[in-house]
C-alpha cells in the first residue's frame, strides 16, 4: 500500500516556504518513528512494534495509521521525494534561464538537502532494496525525475558550450552521485560549516562539468 503525503497523519514535509530553509522534519510521528528505527536498524532489522514504541503508540494504533511496515516506508519514502524534488523545482525557478546559474542552484540544493535531511536521505539510498514491486517503479520515478533536472541543465550548458566536458550525461550523474553521498558522513555539528562545504563541492561540480568561467 502507498501511502500519499496528503493521506498522512500532520503535515508533509514538502510545504516548503524556502528551498534553503531547513528546520526539524514535519514528519508525521509514526513515520518519525520509522525513520529514527530504519536509520538505527535498517528495514528489515526493525519490528513494527520497535516503531510503535518510538511513536508512544499501541501496535493497533499504528495500524490504524499505517497498515503494515512497507506502508511506513513508501510514507516516508514517499514525503522524501516530493521534498526533495519541490526544493530543487523552486532553486532552479529563482536561478533565472542561464545554465550556470540553474546548475549553481540544483546543486546547492542536492547538497542542503542531503546535509540537512541525511537520515531521510540514507534510508532512501539504502533501502531501495526493500521496496515492494508494485511501489519500486513509481519511487525510481521520482529518483530519474530528479536525476532528469540535472541532466537537462548540464545538456543545455554543454549545447551552448559553457560547460566543455566531452560527457555531458556521465558527468551530471557523477556530479548527482558525489551530491548525494554527502548524506552518509556530514555532520551539520562539526568542523565543516554548511556554507564552506557548498563552496567547495560547487568549484567541484563545475570542475565536472568542465567550466571555467
Amino acid at each position: 500500500m502507498t501511502v500519499s503525503p496528503s493521506s498522512a497523519t500532520g503535515a508533509g514535509s514538502s510545504g516548503i516556504t524556502g528551498w534553503r530553509d531547513y528546520g526539524e522534519p514535519r514528519l508525521p510521528a509514526p513515520l518519525a518513528a520509522a525513520l529514527e528505527a530504519f536509520a538505527e536498524h535498517g528495514y528489515h532489522g526493525t519490528s513494527v512494534r520497535d516503531i510503535a514504541a518510538r511513536a508512544n503508540l499501541s501496535v493497533p494504533g499504528l495500524y490504524h495509521h499505517y497498515p503494515s511496515k512497507q506502508s511506513l516506508l513508501q510514507g516516508l519514502l514517499e514525503l522524501t521525494m516530493t521534498d526533495l524534488l519541490a526544493r530543487s523545482e523552486q532553486a532552479i525557478s529563482e536561478a533565472g534561464a542561464e545554465p550556470v546559474a540553474q546548475f549553481d542552484a540544483v546543486v546547492e540544493s542536492l547538497l542542503r538537502f542531503h546535509m540537512y535531511r541525511k537520515e531521510q536521505a540514507f534510508v532512501g539510498s539504502t533501502e531501495i532494496r526493500s521496496i515492494d514491486d508494485r511501489y519500486r517503479d513509481e519511487y525510481i520515478g521520482y529518483r530519474d525525475r530528479q536525476q532528469y533536472m540535472v541532466d537537462d541543465i548540464v545538456l543545455a550548458g554543454a549545447d551552448a558550450g559553457v560547460f566543455t566536458t566531452r560527457f555531458p550525461k556521465d558527468a551530471s550523474r557523477a556530479v548527482t552521485t558525489m551530491c548525494v553521498g554527502v548524506s552518509t558522513w556530514y555532520n551539520v555539528d562539526g568542523e565543516l560549516g554548511a556554507d564552506e562545504l557548498i563552496s567547495r563541492y560547487l568549484q567541484l561540480a563545475r570542475d565536472t562539468v568542465g567550466y571555467a568561467g
